[in-house]
């Protein structure tokens, strides 16, 4: 177990497989997001950061349903804005969403895959959450979507900007203008949710098998892919490359390199030890 404590996530160390669980755990709001959900998302992941033992972090609900399975069913509109912030000041509403956009770039770009596990609802807030995962495990039985439309808002926590870069212009619109709820399966049609299972004791058994793969594989070529794919694709094609070099520089020197290619001359699986 971690030993910091928080109030609205919990925190499990998985030995066997070097990966670490974060469960939003709000059930009685379905999982509904405030500042301090996500900034304590963020502190359980940073205090694994240079941990060697944990080399993937999976966020998800939590197990302990009360209403319906969530991942998170958005925003908690009933949560202060923040201290010092006035609902009446439009640019409070500017800073308020801004201190969020913080938690939401800082869990995108930690240096560790994120598997994002849903199970049941992942509207506004909670859709905007499962944008910045690495890899997307979801249950049949799951739904996406921005509701915010119904309310005179919108996604503004990356969700008109990410979801379009994920799934194309026309169909994030069609999600955004109309707050339609779209099926886990129409979701990995489109790209978005990377596998797709049953509930239940199939959800769990392909979360621990995703998880320890990565969690048991070479850290230093794993956190060199991340920002490859992620940020290398945000710039021209030659700029990227040169990323893409300079990243395989790096991981040149790593031990886990040693023990791959060790491993490949002996003919025997390798251990990788991980480690930044």
């Amino acid at each position: 177990m971690s030993e910091k404590e928080f109030e609205h996530v919990v925190v499990e160390k998985n030995e066997e497989g070097n990966y670490a669980i974060i469960s939003i755990n709000r059930p009685n709001k379905l999982n509904a997001l405030t500042t301090q959900t996500l900034r304590e998302i963020y502190e359980a992941m940073e205090q694994f950061e240079l941990d060697p033992s944990v080399r993937c972090i999976v966020l998800r609900g939590t197990k302990n349903v009360t209403k319906k399975p969530a991942f998170s069913a958005g925003a908690d509109l009933s949560s202060p804005m923040g201290k010092g912030l006035k609902p009446n000041i439009p640019v409070h509403w500017t800073i308020s969403m801004g201190q969020k956009h913080r938690y939401y770039t800082l869990i995108e770009q930690f240096p560790k895959p994120v598997i994002g596990a849903v199970d049941g609802y992942a509207f506004g807030g909670g859709c905007e959450l499962s944008l910045v995962c690495d890899i997307l495990i979801a249950t049949k039985r799951s739904f996406f979507g921005f509701p915010e439309i119904a309310r005179g808002i919108f996604p503004g926590n990356g969700g008109t900007q990410r979801m379009a870069r994920r799934i194309g212009v026309n169909r994030a619109l069609n999600m955004i203008y109309f707050g339609e709820r779209v099926p886990a399966d129409k979701m990995y049609e489109w790209g978005h949710v990377s596998y797709l299972c049953d509930d239940g004791e199939e959800f769990e058994k392909l979360i621990h098998e995703k998880a320890s793969w990565l969690g048991c594989g070479p850290t230093t070529a794993l956190l060199i892919i991340k920002k490859a794919v992620k940020f290398g694709t945000q710039v021209p094609i030659e700029v990227g490359n040169q990323f893409e070099m300079l990243g395989f520089g790096v991981n040149a020197g790593s031990k886990d390199v040693n023990e791959g290619i060790t491993a490949f001359l002996q003919k025997r699986d390798p251990k990788f030890t991980g480690g930044i």
